[in-house]
């Protein structure tokens, strides 16, 4: 699958969004992918981490996880395609932890999958529960990535979609300075 074919989908589902919005991370931007739109369709959802998938086929992957709630479809998809389990980690507390009896073994391989990267810094949290658990990170994996490559993960990670998306600080955001007030459609408060 094509990096248009994954912008096409984005766009046919009225996923990539125009105005002002505000970010997990508590940037700004002018442009907004809201994968839910995407994932909700079963077909599609299978499809597009499918590709994500054959990114790792040869890596041994044990366990796919992701931040909740926007990686859970993403992980789910990419470990049924890869054939392994699906965990993904929740927030308690304002912290990502593993819950609900998921559990990662000391040495499990683990691919860490989010659906939108923009500073990476869910997926850097999520590294975080697997190393504290003791799996072993081996890679991660984003149907988008909108820093167009700049986000450190500390471990390799491909993306079916790598753009760039500028984003702002509040006090230094171009659309709050012309009178606009962003709006927050994401999942994490």
């Amino acid at each position: 699958m094509t990096s248009q074919e994954v912008l096409d989908i984005y766009k046919k589902t009225g996923a990539l969004l125009t105005g002002h919005f505000l970010l997990s991370s508590g940037l700004h931007s002018e442009q907004y992918l809201q994968s839910a739109l995407v994932l909700q369709q079963p077909d599609i959802a299978t499809k597009l981490c499918a590709a994500l998938a054959k990114h790792f086929k040869d890596l041994n992957i044990e366990v796919v996880i992701a931040p909740a709630l926007g990686g859970v479809f993403v992980s789910h998809e990419t470990a049924r395609a890869l054939g392994v389990r699906a965990l993904f980690a929740e927030r308690m507390g304002g912290e990502l932890t593993l819950r609900r009896g998921f559990t990662i073994k000391p040495g499990e391989r683990v691919l860490v999958v989010e659906d939108v990267i923009t500073t990476g810094k869910s997926t850097k949290e999520t590294i975080e529960v697997v190393k504290k658990a003791g799996g072993v990170v081996i890679a991660a994996g984003t149907l988008v990535d909108r820093s167009n490559g700049k986000a450190d993960l500390g471990v390799p990670y491909k993306a079916l979609v790598t753009m760039s998306v500028p984003t702002y600080t509040p006090e230094n955001c171009p659309l709050c300075k012309a009178g606009s007030t962003p709006v927050k459609p994401g999942s994490r408060d």
